[in-house]
């Protein structure tokens, strides 16, 4: 999988109600024009699980894919996310000095519990034709 060049691609779970809402979030903050999207369904999304061998398990997590920086998932994906967007989004990268198996427990537990607290779509969010750009099939 190759990126345009300094871009990011953000792989989430395109029927989560949470997910959707966070991508939206970092569509608004990212300045820099960083990321790409794409949802963990989408063909893209299974071939780079597929690629880096990402146990099941972790699916459910959001993944960031970097050609520099490779695949991170969980606590640490949004962490370093965040810490792209920009002020004052990116001062929850003080939150790297957590040890990753207490920040990913609590991502776990957000995790597991999205869909009953934040609700499910039907199917992926399709992308207005603004933003289609953003988002690789």
């Amino acid at each position: 999988m190759h990126l345009p060049k300094n871009k990011k691609l953000i792989i989430f779970d395109g029927v989560c109600n949470l997910c959707n809402t966070s991508v939206q979030y970092v569509i608004e903050h990212d300045k820099k024009d960083m990321f790409l999207f794409t949802a963990l369904q989408s063909e893209i999304g299974q071939k780079i699980i597929n690629k880096y061998k990402i146990a099941t398990k972790n699916i459910d997590s959001i993944i960031l894919y970097s050609e520099t920086k490779g695949i991170s998932y969980k606590s640490t994906a949004a962490l370093r996310i965040a810490s792209d967007l920009g002020f004052p989004n990116n001062l929850m990268s003080v939150l790297f000095i957590i040890p990753p198996f207490i920040r990913n427990w609590v991502y776990d537990y957000i995790a597991k519990n999205r869909y009953k607290w934040f609700g499910k779509k039907k199917s992926c969010m399709i992308p207005t034709p603004e933003l289609k750009s953003k988002f690789l099939d």
